[in-house]
């Protein structure tokens, strides 16, 4: 899928063929309702409240969702509903861009998509499953990590931690948190199955449409998890190699946080096998520019914007490519004095700010910045020459370029046919807040 040449050039190797993966409207007062439409507009299929507002008609269908889902677990048992589910619903809900969700959508409408009712339903319920397998792997991911913030707020396990540090012993409270992480997981990848199934079961679009969207998602899901294993197997066996590095960039970002959803998109439009692989390249080259800034940003980002600690994946061992590639370049010009802040380092949970001010400094000057600031940029224009191979209708893929602009960090720097300049200085605040 992705590869890596000897000179640590980062490759996107195109797919073979394309495989056929109320808080939020609270959240933020009038969202979706600009054109004075209502939420059962988006129930009926009127496209163009959902053009107006795509985070505000998927928060709207995660709404009315999981009010039945919390309903049921609620006659289940109230401590399960209000410890679980309603952390769930809530992450859920006040999740994030709504990346994923915006880049089915507007995939859909430049694939020529969204005429219908059911079309329309089909693609804000997929973009719906995908906000809730995005909650599993962000709940999965700060246990791993034993990251005790998201999105600015206590990260799930640790907040039931502290609901029960007053009850129960420190170690029991420790461990209940990290099992209830784990169980609001997997009932947010449940939830997401669930939606997935329902809407095959029973969606009104086309014969054959419902089997190749089942296809797309049951290779994002497994790709996903592909991709988080090679992640904290990189990170506990010290596996800092370019290739790695690449492969999981591929598995844990590139597919599953880009090619995939517009894969899906694709596939609930009908579109062609041309349209719906060049969609897939543009993706694969998207996603792993997403994946290169967000290692940028961990160092480089203001924690404020990220919502998350500065140097995260330094603490934690992260094999990520900007590491490896400090590594690769300090080596070839024998700089033992970088390679030794590196071997100090990384992997260093007590890691002070003032070593982490020096880890910076040798990113700098072994040039592994500037290597992969410019592999962001290359890689978005090769994300715009994919997307002009595709026959899109033009409002709409003005649109798709705008999301997969703000995918790559180049916002307003990603004009139809040419490749942009590098959007701002990496020390300004980040782009990958609330991911």
């Amino acid at each position: 899928m992705c590869s890596t040449q000897a000179t640590g050039r980062l490759t996107a190797d195109p797919p073979h063929s394309p495989r056929g993966t109320g808080d939020a409207a609270r959240a933020r007062p009038g969202a979706g309702d600009r054109a004075g439409r209502t939420p059962e507009a988006d129930r009926t299929g009127d496209v163009r409240a959902v053009d107006d507002d795509v985070p505000g008609a998927v928060g709207r269908e995660l709404e009315r969702l999981l009010a039945d889902r919390l309903a049921r677990c609620r006659g289940l048992d109230t401590v399960f509903a209000q410890d679980i589910a309603e952390r769930v619903a809530r992450f859920t809900q006040s999740g994030g861009r709504r990346i994923r969700a915006r880049l089915v959508w507007w995939s859909l409408r430049a694939c020529g998509g969204g005429a219908d009712a059911a079309r329309t339903r089909a693609a804000l319920r997929t973009a719906a499953a995908l906000e809730l397998i995005q909650t599993c792997a962000l709940v999965h991911d700060d246990l791993m990590d034993q990251a005790s913030t998201r999105r600015g707020d206590p990260a799930l396990h640790a907040d039931v931690t502290r609901q029960y540090a007053g009850s129960a012993p420190r170690s029991a409270a420790s461990r209940l948190g990290g099992s209830a992480a784990v169980l609001a997981g997997d009932l947010a990848l449940a939830w997401a199955d669930d939606v997935l199934a329902d809407l095959v079961l029973d969606s009104g679009l086309p014969s054959g449409t419902g089997r190749r969207l089942n296809e797309v998602w049951r290779t994002l899901r497994t790709e996903m998890v592909a991709g988080q294993y090679l992640d904290v197997q990189g990170q506990a066996t010290s596996a800092h190699t370019l290739d790695r590095a690449v492969r999981s960039a591929c598995l844990k970002s590139a597919l599953y946080t880009v090619e995939r959803p517009l894969e899906l998109g694709a596939v609930l439009a009908g579109a062609d096998d041309a349209t719906t692989l060049a969609l897939c390249r543009a993706g694969r080259c998207a996603g792993l520019a997403f994946q290169l800034r967000d290692d940028l940003d961990d160092l480089f980002a203001d924690p404020e914007v990220t919502g998350k600690p500065s140097g995260g994946d330094v603490r934690e061992g992260k094999p990520t490519y900007l590491l490896a590639a400090a590594r690769a370049l300090a080596t070839s010009a024998d700089d033992r004095s970088a390679l030794g802040v590196l071997e100090r380092a990384v992997g260093r949970a007590d890691l002070p700010g003032s070593e982490l001010a020096v880890v910076r400094d040798v990113l700098v000057s072994t040039g592994a910045r500037d290597l992969v600031t410019a592999k962001v940029t290359r890689l978005s224009a090769q994300c715009l020459s994919h997307l002009g191979e595709a026959a899109l209708e033009p409002r709409a893929a003005a649109r798709l370029r705008d999301v997969l602009a703000e995918v790559t960090g180049t916002p307003g720097q990603m004009p139809e046919g040419g490749g942009p300049p590098l959007a701002a200085a990496l020390t300004a605040p980040g782009t990958q807040a609330q991911r």
